[in-house]
């Protein structure tokens, strides 16, 4: 199939494991409604892209570009994005569902996230360098050997950072959850 160009198109309540999701370059394009569920989206690149209200989860993303891309209430649940492709990496995702997402290596220091839950999600060596996480949940998430200088972990909850795996320098929690901070030491704090 040939590589296509499609710019400034939205496509709404389309069901891309029924009818063929032609591969290709997407700039400026609205997604709405989509399911995209175990969809090949290998080597399509989306540039200055939104997905409002889709199914993303388990598609295929090996080579895939994201740059600029912004995802709202989106279920995205194992996506691999340490298989997509670096260039001009930069997502924006909003109240979306990122459960067994692996972000194993990702350079994320472009990419903001609000009201997301990454139970269970990979964050293996990755950089959230200064990066500013709002109210999302990262129960069981997995951090080692990730960068999280700078970053501003103030909104989130129910993460486990063991400070000796990963860096940490001024970075900024909130109490109570910054307790998960001292789990590997399996110490008791009391009020």
């Amino acid at each position: 199939m040939e590589h296509q160009f499609i710019a400034d198109q939205e496509l709404s309540q389309k069901d891309f494991t029924v009818e063929a999701f032609a591969v290709g370059d997407y700039e400026s394009c609205t997604f709405k409604n989509c399911n995209f569920a175990n969809v090949n989206l290998s080597q399509v690149k989306f540039i200055d892209c939104e997905f409002e209200a889709c199914n993303l989860s388990s598609a295929n993303i090996y080579e895939t570009g994201f740059q600029d891309v912004a995802f709202f209430e989106c279920k995205m649940l194992g996506l691999q994005f340490d298989k997509a492709d670096t260039f001009g990496f930069s997502i924006t995702v909003k109240d979306c569902q990122l459960n067994h997402a692996s972000f194993y290596k990702v350079n994320l220091n472009s990419s903001s996230f609000e009201g997301c839950n990454f139970q269970q999600a990979d964050f293996s060596e990755a950089s959230l360098k200064g990066i500013t996480v709002t109210a999302c949940n990262f129960q069981l998430a997995v951090f080692d050997g990730t960068n999280l200088e700078h970053a501003n972990f103030k909104g989130a909850t129910n993460y486990t950072i063991n400070p000796e795996k990963n860096r940490i320098t001024k970075a900024k929690f909130n109490y109570p959850e910054v307790l998960g901070l001292l789990e590997a030491y399996q110490i008791t704090v009391e009020d």
